[in-house]
């Protein structure tokens, strides 16, 4: 697991370079991030898109495709997601490594010229965005915030953080607010851009085998306008006093959802990260956990249980199918089975397997350059460093009485019900 990224910092921008011969690609991943907020959530879904879409010099999204052909099939793509409190832009490039190709050109070189160009010389017409790539990204963009309406677990996930963070900035959802899309003009858009390039806390990632100049051609292409030094704060939420709530949703779907949030207190920086990982995994994480097995196989109450941890705002989540009138039923073996945790009652066997199955989880993820930048980017999100390298050693070192330990600080928040008519 050696992999050590050098860090430079260039006004304004942390750029984080991890040599390795260990793929064929070499690979770039600019993350912009800021704290959630509802003034700026609909405009920063928007950004990467209407950036992605045509530059000074590649005016259309036509002319991108067809350069980056020409750079040997390189790849340009967007996306927004949130991280704990932060909200979180990311433009990802990938291109052939021009050592393996015989007469190849300056293949790293362009494609850093690409991604600053993206970034700093985007299609403008009057001195803001070019007006038909705005209209058409507002568009996509609502397509994009409807279509969790269609996916019903993504919209149970959703609705069950709306209701649980009602006064915290984490119920937004990265994709912004329908109903503030239509009144973001090509004017208001550009100006929120000057913000982010001013202020958002920019890390630069680049994962392959990058020759000696790489960090000379970032300083030639990145150069930021001058930067407010404040932006790169780590957001942590207020620690919440926990009342426990139950919602109802009904609509007509055959298979209701259930959606249960726990506030765990222990986040990416914490020393019970491991032990809650380890935690997880038994709970509801793996085909071989109590969730898994007790409510879906032993009882077939579920279509689908499992469970899932957001690290850097503390929150446990266990996401099922049931049918509405196992509803009582459901809760209460879900309910169990976090006692059962708390009790200890899960066998020596069953820690080894899911410390086993975490560290394979652990190196496949970082056996993509992609996989890689995420797990190092956990430490900018956290401002608190943990090494890859000692990632499998902590895990290993997990005992029963610290997973134990954990079990017992989490405590339930909301029973999130989204019922189908089936059986109405």
């Amino acid at each position: 697991m050696e992999m050590k990224q050098q860090v430079h910092e260039l006004a304004g921008l942390k750029v984080h370079m991890i040599p390795t011969v260990k793929y064929k690609t070499n690979t770039l991943v600019l993350r912009m991030k800021a704290p959630l907020s509802e003034d700026t959530v609909t405009y920063r879904a928007l950004l990467p898109y209407v950036l992605q879409s045509g530059t000074k010099n590649l005016s259309t999204v036509k002319e991108i495709r067809q350069y980056l052909e020409e750079l040997y099939g390189a790849a340009l793509s967007v996306d927004v997601n949130k991280k704990g409190e932060d909200h979180v832009i990311s433009i990802y490039m990938d291109v052939a490594n021009e050592a393996y190709l015989q007469d190849a050109p300056p293949l790293l070189e362009k494609t850093i010229a690409v991604l600053a160009e993206v970034l700093l010389h985007p299609a403008e017409e009057n001195g803001v965005f070019a007006a038909s790539i705005v209209e058409s990204e507002k568009r996509s963009l609502m397509q994009r915030i409807e279509s969790v309406y269609d996916d019903k677990m993504r919209y149970a996930n959703e609705r069950l953080i709306e209701e649980m963070c009602k006064e915290e900035a984490y119920r937004l959802s990265p994709n912004g607010l329908k109903d503030k899309v239509a009144s973001i003009t090509p004017e208001s858009l550009y100006e929120y851009y000057q913000k982010v390039l001013a202020e958002d806390c920019m890390d630069l990632y680049l994962v392959g085998d990058l020759p000696e100049e790489t960090l000379s051609l970032i300083e030639k292409y990145f150069t930021l306008p001058v930067r407010s030094a404040q932006s790169c704060q780590v957001q942590s939420a207020a620690p919440k006093q926990v009342k426990e709530q139950e919602v109802v949703e009904k609509q007509d779907l055959k298979q209701s959802k259930l959606n249960i949030g726990y506030r765990t207190h222990i986040s990416y920086k914490d020393p019970d990260y491991f032990p809650l990982q380890v935690f997880n995994g038994l709970f509801g994480g793996f085909s071989h956990s109590k969730l898994f097995i007790n409510v879906r196989e032993k009882n077939s109450l579920a279509y689908y249980a499992a469970s899932r941890y957001e690290s850097h705002k503390g929150l446990l989540f266990v996401m099922s199918g049931i049918e509405a009138k196992n509803y009582e039923k459901a809760v209460s073996i879900i309910k169990e089975q976090l006692t059962a945790m708390q009790n200890g009652d899960f066998t020596d066997d069953e820690l080894n397997q899911t410390k086993a199955v975490i560290n394979n989880q652990i190196l496949e993820t970082i056996d993509t350059p992609r996989g890689l930048v995420e797990m190092l980017y956990h430490n900018v999100i956290a401002g608190y460093e943990r090494p890859l390298e000692g990632w499998e050693k902590e895990i290993d070192s997990v005992t029963k009485e610290q997973v134990v330990a954990v079990a017992k600080k989490i405590e339930l928040d909301t029973v999130y019900l989204l019922q189908g008519l089936e059986g109405a």
